[in-house]
């Protein structure tokens, strides 16, 4: 049986410690027998602002969405599993992977329905935070922040397997941070 792994890079800067980790996960991945599909949002160049195409129609599940926002959609329901490595940006997800959620992860495709597509995938979001551990988790920024993508985007869209780790102190991590990353791929099996 083949996995199929959609790996989302989040940081403008391709040299970014962002960049390294997501490709310490593509090869960990790879290496465990995955085909992944690398999807950089900025390369690709994804708009993440919402338009009137795509913006949810409550009363309409079947509504038909952009070309552009179809395609992501296509490539996020052919996964089984998703990694989503991206800095922490004032304490939430950066405006391009949230516009991506917003406009992709949409009403009628992630969530709305009796069995929603996302059902059954694994989840891994993987956040840099410039923060020391002791003082992110004692300002309580470890369980809100984890709370929102595991509770709030994953299981809201039906993936139940969702973990979320920290990378910590990312602004002097260096090394260490791969080793970090290591840690969460392990956990996610890869």
């Amino acid at each position: 049986m083949s996995k199929h792994a959609l790996l989302v890079v989040a940081h403008p800067r391709p040299d970014s410690l962002t960049a390294q980790l997501a490709e310490r996960a593509r090869a960990r991945l790879a290496a465990d027998g995955y085909s992944v599909d690398v999807l950089d949002l900025h390369a690709e160049e994804f708009d993440p602002r919402m338009s009137p195409s795509d913006e949810p129609d409550w009363a309409d599940l079947n509504k038909e969405y952009s070309a552009e926002v179809r395609a992501h959609m296509r490539r996020v329901e052919a996964a089984d599993t998703i990694v989503v490595v991206f800095p922490l940006w004032w304490f939430g997800l950066p405006a391009i992977l949230k516009g991506w959620i917003d406009r992709v992860w949409n009403n009628g495709f992630a969530y709305g329905q009796r069995a929603p597509r996302l059902r059954g995938k694994r989840m891994l979001w993987l956040a840099l935070a410039a923060y020391g551990e002791e003082p992110f988790v004692e300002r309580g920024w470890k369980e809100l922040v984890g709370r929102l993508l595991r509770v709030g985007i994953s299981e809201y869209c039906g993936i139940e397997d969702a973990q979320v780790h920290f990378t910590y102190d990312s602004l002097g991590a260096g090394a260490d941070a791969l080793k970090e990353a290591d840690v969460a791929l392990d956990a996610l099996g890869a």
